[in-house]
């Protein structure tokens, strides 16, 4: 079935066009201006914007996380540390009801290491969003759990990772501080270099956890081609701008994680209409939460080294590190958060246009995602129509109109 959106403001991905009609046909975008074909559905943009589908960079994620992101135009899901590596999200490719996501399987880690102090010793994140049993056997059901601490086990480990279907390799690097667990296991950099090297070999990304500056200066040193976090526990120098820069890495810096950590919780985002209807009970108490385990840190140095880093040629990329709805992992929620984080992004000092390329072109291009993140031929119909116009007020993202997922249509 052919559609046509037309009289529509279209942010592209990267710039507003001048074109004003986009036609689907199936799963695809089939033309970005021209006419509006004999017999097409049309759809009447007129007073909103039409942009690529957003792609939320980091979260840990479910069924119903999923589900929940395409509710806010969010259509891919970057997983950080969870279990839709390629061989179990085969059955969702077509799943029009879900979000799409990528996955880099579990992170290496050291036993003990993080993330195990953030969870109940009973629990962590199952498929369905909730808790499950550690009795659970997760190599049986074929997912890596890569705990290492020489580089000698992070060389295998990486090997079993790509072997067991991840998309990208993530490295945990962290002691524990900002968390308030101080002491914890962690990599060391012979340990790291050794596995972003293996990653490497086998044609993969590598992307890092690191909260401090000195864990992110170990990433980098080490090769790493993204940061799934920004640092938080002292304000930037010139000097760990300028490693980052001229290592070519991204930053993911999920300012909403941040500031949740922090103690700030979702509470003022969730009190939009906007928000709100789109949630139900137990996600709205997730976000009106937050972490609150470094209540010492400063949000303000958080957004000023964000726009160090885009004023030194970093690629911002929009992320926001949410899982599943639990009060002790508040202050984000699937797909709502993307926005949230999209007013941070602002707040730090990039512009509307700027922060809307960090959850579209950006993260498509970083992640070698070919087929979307812009609206152009060719590319998936991963679309997301809102009224008005956030290319010039970033808040217009959540006037939800219409979400499709590869030319499936979800009215809002």
């Amino acid at each position: 079935m052919t559609t046509a959106i037309s009289n529509v403001r279209v942010f592209d991905g990267e710039r507003v066009r001048d074109a004003t009609t986009v036609v689907i046909d199936g799963p695809e975008i089939t033309s970005v201006g021209g006419e509006v074909p004999k017999g097409a559905d049309v759809i009447d943009g007129s007073g909103g914007t039409l942009l690529p589908g957003l792609i939320d960079a980091h979260v840990h994620t479910s069924e119903q996380g999923l589900a929940l992101a395409l509710r806010f135009g969010v259509t891919t899901e970057l997983e950080m540390q969870g279990t839709w590596t390629k061989p179990r999200r085969a059955r969702l490719a077509t799943d029009d009801s879900r979000a799409d996501v990528r996955s880099a399987g579990f992170g290496l880690t050291p036993p003990g290491g993080h993330p195990s102090e953030l969870f109940p010793a009973d629990a962590r994140p199952g498929d369905d969003g909730e808790p499950v049993d550690d009795a659970d056997n997760p190599e049986a059901a074929g997912i890596v759990m890569p705990f290492v601490t020489t580089p000698h086990e992070a060389v295998a480990a990486v090997a079993r990772l790509v072997e067991s279907g991840s998309d990208y390799i993530k490295f945990m690097i962290d002691d524990g501080t900002v968390e308030g667990h101080p002491g914890l296991p962690v990599l060391d950099q012979a340990t790291v270099a050794a596995g972003v090297a293996e990653a490497h070999r086998h044609g993969m990304l590598t992307v890092a956890h690191a909260l401090t500056l000195d864990a992110t200066r170990m990433a980098v040193e080490a090769g790493i081609d993204g940061l799934a976090h920004l640092f938080m526990d002292v304000p930037h120098t010139d000097e760990i701008i300028e490693l980052i820069a001229q290592s070519g890495a991204f930053v993911v810096p999920a300012v909403v994680l941040d500031a949740s950590m922090m103690g700030l919780t979702g509470a003022d985002f969730a009190a939009d209409p906007r928000v709100a209807s789109r949630l139900d009970d137990a996600w709205l108490s997730t976000l009106r939460s937050c972490y609150g385990r470094y209540p010492q840190g400063e949000l303000t140095d958080v957004l000023a080294s964000v726009k160090a880093l885009h004023d030194a040629g970093v690629d911002i990329v929009a992320g926001t590190d949410a899982s599943f709805p639990a009060t002790f992992l508040g202050g984000v929620a699937h797909g709502a958060s993307v926005h949230h984080e999209l007013q941070y992004l602002v707040r730090a000092g990039l512009t509307p246009v700027e922060a809307l390329r960090a959850a579209t072109a950006t993260p498509a291009r970083r992640f070698a995602l070919t087929d979307r993140g812009r609206v152009a031929p060719g590319m998936r119909a991963d679309l997301l129509l809102v009224d008005g116009d956030p290319t010039t007020a970033i808040r217009d993202t959540l006037n939800l109109r219409s979400v499709w997922r590869r030319g499936t249509r979800l009215l809002s």
